[in-house]
């Protein structure tokens, strides 16, 4: 099975687009920065921030569809390592990465060379997770006093502190930094509470026999947060906005066909991951979850981004000085939070 290759009227515009693209190129030269190769394709580099799963899936769709070579382009995908996506991306060793609004605003406010060109996720896709045998946590004002499994990103503590204020609690809790170890920890009760992503980790437990209580953000009041996006490197973006049409617009045809087909997009990445991704039931499950309740806006569209939850989430941000710029010093005013996005390359 295989993604659909159905053109909706939105996707022929992408894609004559992207056409256009090819044929200015054709004219121009390729730009300073590309690399072009004996196939004529130009390469463009995409940092991913883990290990390839789930929200990585239109990436590849986009890339064994073809639709990648329909723009004139060739992708070489830079793996997880010890640097961030953003801080690849930011210092020009990949032109695109993925991203996560609430820490690449961070990174953002500090000076990075960072525009998120699409949003893969509309909403948190991370909730607090608690065991579900834990009577005396009924809610996440019941999580003041407790131990927190963290990851040592740099807004997370004051995110969780908001999150229990706003359900009526103090915000007073224990961190454990442990990255992915939270959540065994979780399950062997070492710590009381993290957040785990429900379509990976939270499919996963299940699988195993953990029973979880999940608790969203937003059931509070809480700003939203488009969970992961696309950043390219805005001096780039600026220099070659024909080529980065044609990728943005590309990559978001593979989403696009994940959200329409989450099968066969979930057999696309394991076929082109089969060395890690071995268990093709789980990937399709996770795929149908977040085909189905996170990528779409509320008007039913993919990829595109709004300065109001930029913003509401950025003053949530700013309000606790966790917004500095390169010295390290809080700002001083809020930033231009239209300035941190755009979607004019999906061709809308």
């Amino acid at each position: 099975m295989t993604a659909p290759r159905s053109a909706t009227p939105r996707r022929r515009r992408r894609l004559l687009a992207a056409v256009a693209a090819v044929s200015a190129l054709a004219l121009s030269g390729c730009a300073a920065g590309a690399s072009e190769g004996e196939d004529g394709l130009t390469t463009i580099r995409f940092a991913l921030d883990w290990t390839p799963n789930t929200n990585h899936t239109g990436l590849y769709v986009a890339m064994s569809e073809g639709y990648f070579a329909e723009a004139g382009i060739e992708v070489e995908i830079v793996p997880y390592n010890n640097s961030s996506a953003d801080v690849l991306v930011d210092s020009g060793r990949a032109e695109f990465g993925i991203g996560f609004q609430d820490s690449t605003s961070v990174t953002m406010a500090a000076g990075a060379d960072l525009v998120s060109v699409l949003a893969v996720q509309q909403t948190w896709t991370t909730e607090v997770s608690v065991l579900a045998d834990r009577d005396d946590i009924q809610g996440l004002d019941d999580l003041d006093g407790l131990v927190y499994g963290g990851f040592g990103t740099p807004a997370e503590e004051a995110i969780m502190r908001g999150v229990i204020e706003r359900a009526g609690g103090e915000g007073e809790f224990e961190t454990v930094v442990l990255g992915t170890t939270a959540y065994e920890a979780l399950y062997n009760g070492d710590v009381d509470f993290t957040v785990p992503f429900v379509a990976w980790e939270g499919i996963e437990a299940e699988h195993r026999g953990v029973e979880l209580k999940n608790f969203a953000y937003t059931d509070y009041g809480f700003p939203d947060n488009y969970q992961v996006i696309i950043t390219g490197n805005g001096t780039w973006l600026d220099e070659n906005p024909e080529l980065a049409s044609g990728f943005v617009q590309a990559i978001a045809r593979g989403y696009e066909d994940a959200i329409e087909d989450p099968a066969g997009a979930a057999e696309i990445l394991q076929q082109e991951n089969s060395d890690v991704l071995t268990d093709l039931d789980f990937l399709i499950e996770s795929q149908e979850m977040l085909s189905e309740e996170f990528m779409l806006d509320e008007q039913g569209e993919f990829g595109l981004q709004t300065e109001e939850q930029w913003s509401e989430l950025g003053a949530f941000l700013y309000e606790h000085d966790l917004l500095a710029d390169g010295e390290g010093a809080p700002l001083e005013e809020e930033p231009d939070w239209s300035s941190l996005f755009t979607n004019e390359y999906l061709g809308e």
